[in-house]
């Protein structure tokens, strides 16, 4: 298994043994002033000729091939798209020839490190991108998008789902096909904040979701939407990590069919056992949950649920 770490390094877990496989960027990293020179890794997919695809936060796509620790710069942060520049890439998905990247660019204002503001700001400059990994041409797919996070190829490669965070659903972008270059709405009005999206064995996806929207009860970004001067309030009085502490750590992952239905939900209440869930991976009758705040990996156990 592969995966990303805050300390912004790209690591191999096999028979319990961590072992770094590549970093993008370089210095100390131990605050999240440090992010922007270490870069931090987010979406990872495996390519058809076993490299890593990898979206790194600051310093944009890379291919890695594991084996030889080779990190080849696909397409830097730095490079400006129709304009605006992208300062928060975050999670990719391929063709299965590896040709194609969907990747979003969920603002071109705030940074990773200040993710809260950009979700409190509610500002809608995120995008979703497409990349030729042949003719190095980049593609505006969908722009004006509230915090676009997880993506996801659908099966037959004719649609791209996009969870836009703050807006608690998720949009469907057809790239190939009679509907391309059309867009609806796959799900929304959801229980929560969607982050990641993966398939699931069932031909449907699972969606992590990064925090709830309690009903019946109070969701603060729910009340807080409304009322813009309160937010500003907010950050003038408080630090992003005060304010995550009153982020509810119900965990709660989805799974959805492959016409956005909900088919089961999987909770953790009181954020015991996995809290800040932001991706869920299927594998082998297992589902291994990341967290961008939890500094380990939950394997759970189909079978048991």
């Amino acid at each position: 298994m592969f995966t990303g770490t805050a300390d912004g390094r790209l690591v191999k877990l096999e028979n319990g043994e961590v072992e770094t496989i590549a970093r993008f960027g370089s210095g100390p990293c131990k605050t999240r002033d440090d992010e922007p020179a270490c870069g931090r890794p987010l979406g990872i997919r495996a390519g058809p000729n076993g490299t890593l695809f990898v979206a790194d936060a600051y310093k944009g796509l890379f291919e890695v091939n594991p084996r030889k620790r080779e990190v080849k710069l696909l397409l830097s942060s730095d490079t400006p798209i129709e304009g605006k520049k992208m300062s928060f890439v975050n999670d990719l998905t391929i063709t299965r020839d590896g040709r194609k990247i969907y990747f979003t660019d969920s603002s071109s204002k705030w940074q990773r490190r200040d993710y809260l503001l950009l979700v409190m700001e509610g500002t809608d400059d995120g995008r979703l991108l497409e990349y030729d990994t042949v003719t190095k041409e980049v593609k505006v797919l969908l722009d004006q998008l509230q915090f676009p996070n997880g993506v996801q190829l659908s099966p037959e490669e004719d649609f791209v789902l996009v969870a836009e965070m703050t807006m608690a659903r998720i949009r469907r972008v057809y790239v190939s096909g009679l509907m391309k270059g059309g867009a609806d709405m796959f799900v929304e009005n959801m229980p929560g904040f969607p982050d990641n999206i993966r398939p699931s064995s069932s031909g449907g996806y699972w969606v992590a979701m990064s925090t709830i929207r309690p009903n019946p009860g109070f969701s603060m970004l729910d009340f807080l939407s409304e009322k813009p001067y309160i937010k500003r309030m907010i950050f003038k009085l408080f630090s992003q990590e005060t304010v995550m502490k009153f982020v509810p750590r119900y965990s709660l992952v989805l799974e959805l069919s492959d016409s956005g239905a909900f088919r089961r939900s999987l909770h953790d209440p009181d954020g015991l056992v996995a809290t800040y869930i932001s991706e869920v991976h299927e594998h082998d009758g297992h589902l291994y949950m990341g967290s961008f705040r939890s500094p380990f990996i939950c394997r759970l156990s189909l079978q048991s649920v």
